[in-house]
């Protein structure tokens, strides 16, 4: 039978392409929608097919009494897979508003990563799905979008919302009602047409949906409120937490982000049913707030997401460039970040975790230059901290050394295997072609540098290549630790100066703590291992005053 609907949906289309009758999109669709009631997946792939070719025929279009026949087929298009897709959800909730007044369509391209996700959290790929993203960029509104989504599909699932204060939970309860009921703004009872609100609560924040429960559809209920007993997330709901820590001054006191990350677990985690999933935003205040906590237990858990969306982009430029103005365009940010403190900066709009005790580097504590070397030949020195992938860096800088001041003037530093480094490090040792080179000798490192070094010499470059192996008596944090005060000394290029990986070189340093746990180090220790080659090693440098 399905074999018979797709010839004759074939048939149809092939009548389109010789005469594209009104008639005949419409047979098509009403076609398309009898093959899923057989094979749903196909049904949905013909029918983005349909919606592509129906915006056309709006677009294009000149008969303004076909065009409004197009448009309300475009429409269908997305109410028949509104249900099971929660991008087509998004769009046809917000269908009547006026495009300049919608939330979803104007953020819509931007968004686009975090919504695969939450399809993949409603489809069962996931059972968790950590979010961190600017203030104000709409992150929270799409969860409330997902959140009404989840209960129409499962009206008999309770979903749990907590933050961190009463007044947070009170506005997700208003919006997420809105949506339910506001015919006039949104178009949820036509996706959920036999799902009814059935009871509500503003003063216990609850909604029910069909029938009344002991633990309703939906209840937001702050983290210091009563929740033990009170609410339940129920196999097939969601967990949805959104800032539990409140601000900068609570993620500076240990005491209470330890309390609050207990409260989470004893609150809210242990009322999760199994077969409920977890959506947790917020703002990476710290190593120690909920979220990083999660992130460092469940790291190389697949079924555990953690989507970063930073202000700025590798390029420095903004990530929130919203239709219609309504987000926020690189001059906003770069200014917001020369007016605000560093902790605020990285933890609010970066989605980085700020540490404050313990930071070896700290990017105020560095000398910076412009990129104009003084006058002179310098001595170029360049060492090469090789990895192999799955997450470390190879980090290489390079050196160039004027009497008693040494300047890092270029970096690699790349997360890719040796095939997609080894041409690297080649191309920059002939763009630079340093005096002397040196490589970690440990887990295959000599290997990588005899491959180098063949190749430079079957081009006719020769350079002095040593390898040295790691001190096994010693730990790579004292290492780096002990040649701290060298790499302090050191000039880096400024921040307008530097290229992609040369920034992402220096926010990993920048970020290296001597207390507590580093996802990496690469950074730190291939300058560490330059020190030690600058003054202890083979290319000795004796640091001394001019002599005028």
């Amino acid at each position: 039978m399905a074999q018979d609907i797709e010839g004759l949906l074939k048939t149809i289309r092939a009548h389109i392409d010789c005469k594209p009758e009104f008639e005949a999109y419409q047979d098509y669709f009403d076609t398309l929608r009898l093959l899923g009631e057989q094979n749903k997946a196909k049904a949905y792939e013909l029918n983005m097919w349909l919606r592509g070719e129906t915006a056309k025929k709006v677009r294009d279009g000149t008969d303004p009494e076909l065009i409004g026949k197009f448009y309300e087929l475009n429409k269908k298009t997305y109410l028949y897979v509104a249900q099971d897709n929660f991008d087509s959800y998004c769009i046809y909730l917000e269908w009547n508003r006026p495009p300049e007044k919608r939330f979803y369509q104007p953020r819509r391209k931007v968004l686009a990563p975090l919504v695969r996700d939450l399809q993949d959290l409603a489809d069962g790929k996931l059972d968790f799905l950590g979010v961190s993203m600017p203030p104000r960029v709409g992150k929270s509104t799409l969860c409330i979008f997902f959140m009404t989504w989840l209960m129409g599909r499962n009206p008999d699932a309770a979903n749990v919302m907590s933050g961190h204060s009463d007044k947070l939970t009170d506005g997700f309860y208003r919006e997420a009602l809105a949506i339910l009921t506001d015919k006039e703004t949104y178009l949820w009872g036509d996706v959920f047409p036999t799902v009814r609100v059935v009871d509500n609560s503003a003063k216990n924040e609850t909604i029910d949906l069909n029938r009344k429960k002991r633990f309703p559809t939906f209840t937001a209920r702050s983290i210091g409120g009563t929740l033990t007993g009170a609410v339940e997330v129920g196999t097939g709901g969601c967990l949805y937490v959104d800032d539990l820590v409140e601000d900068l001054e609570e993620s500076l006191n240990p005491l209470r982000l330890q309390a609050k990350y207990d409260a989470y677990l004893n609150q809210l985690k242990d009322r999760k049913k199994e077969g409920a999933v977890e959506l947790m935003v917020g703002t990476r205040w710290g190593i120690l707030d909920p979220l990083g906590r999660v992130q460092e237990q469940y790291a190389d858990n697949p079924r555990y997401r953690f989507r970063v969306m930073p202000a700025l982009n590798e390029d420095n430029e903004s990530n929130f460039v919203y239709d219609y103005g309504v987000g926020f365009t690189t001059e906003y940010y770069l200014d917001m970040k020369a007016s605000i403190d560093d902790a605020t900066w990285c933890a609010k709009y970066m989605g980085k975790p700020y540490v404050r005790e313990g930071l070896l580097f700290p990017a105020d504590e560095l000398n910076y230059y412009n990129g104009v070397l003084p006058d002179g030949e310098p001595m170029k020195i360049a060492v090469c901290d090789v990895a192999w992938g799955g997450g470390d860096s190879l980090s290489m800088p390079f050196a160039w050394v004027y009497d008693d001041a040494v300047y890092i003037g270029d970096v690699i530093f790349n997360t890719g295997d040796k095939d997609v480094t080894r041409p690297v490090v080649i191309g920059r040792t002939k763009q630079h072609e340093p005096h002397r080179m040196r490589f970690e000798a440990n887990n295959g490192g000599h290997e990588y540098s005899c491959i180098v070094d063949e190749k430079l010499r079957a081009d006719g470059v020769r350079v002095n290549i040593t390898t040295k192996k790691a001190p096994s008596n010693q730990s790579k944090l004292g290492r780096i630790i002990q040649h701290s005060p060298d790499i302090k000394k050191f000039y880096f290029l400024d921040d307008e100066h530097r290229s992609k990986e040369y920034r992402a070189f220096m926010n990993e340093l920048t970020t290296f703590v001597q207390t507590g746990k580093n996802l990496h180090d690469d950074a730190a220790d291939s300058l560490a291992m330059l020190s030690d080659e600058l003054y202890h090693g083979t290319a000795r440098v004796e640091i001394s005053k001019r002599p005028w």
